[in-house]
């Protein structure tokens, strides 16, 4: 499950450090060093540098291996009806998050706007709790996204970034996270 758990990680955030990756499932940080190390050696994962940014990124044979520890983890949970009434109702909010991103990143001069973009991702974030109830029912993996995307709600109260901003754990990050995560579970493309 581990290893599921890491590979995984490195597929959602993209390109992440260790610290990162571990984050992302609440793993050890040493522990996850090495299997990203052995997830190396098999050619499932490369470390690249930008700048002053290292970081994982999954390679197509670590994809593949990711496709297949998901589809191995819904046959053995049962988990396939669920996820795909979840990303169901999910399709509907995600056109209106998508819509709401947009808007914010184009015109953020309008108060009015922003208070009505502010409520309508609240509302969202309480659509996104019922779906991640119904996720942690069959896989716990799906823990968390309600309450980030809640405590980025409330960040961006002192500063807007935290709704579409990409050097935090912003509304948009967590919201396309959660997409990449239910199409991946689901082996299915956006």
């Amino acid at each position: 499950m581990t290893e599921l758990l890491v590979l995984h990680a490195v597929r959602l955030k993209g390109f992440a450090g260790t610290a990162d990756v571990a984050a992302r499932f609440n793993l050890d940080t040493e522990q996850t060093r090495e299997d990203l190390l052995d997830a190396q050696a098999y050619g499932w994962v490369s470390r690249s540098s930008f700048a002053d940014l290292t970081g994982w990124t999954l390679t197509q044979t670590g994809y593949r291996r990711n496709e297949t520890q998901l589809r191995d983890e819904l046959d053995r949970t049962g988990a396939q009806p669920a996820v795909t009434a979840v990303h169901e109702r999910f399709r509907p909010l995600n056109a209106q998050a998508t819509r709401l991103f947009t808007a914010w990143q184009l015109n953020r001069a309008d108060t009015a706007d922003t208070f009505h973009q502010l409520a309508e991702l609240a509302g969202i974030a309480a659509e996104l709790h019922d779906l991640e109830q119904a996720l942690t029912a069959h896989l716990a993996r799906f823990t968390g996204y309600h309450d980030r995307f809640t405590r980025a709600l409330i960040e961006a109260g002192d500063d807007p970034a935290w709704i579409t901003g990409i050097e935090v754990d912003s509304c948009h990050r967590i919201w396309f996270e959660l997409h990449e995560d239910l199409i991946a579970t689901l082996g299915i493309t956006r």
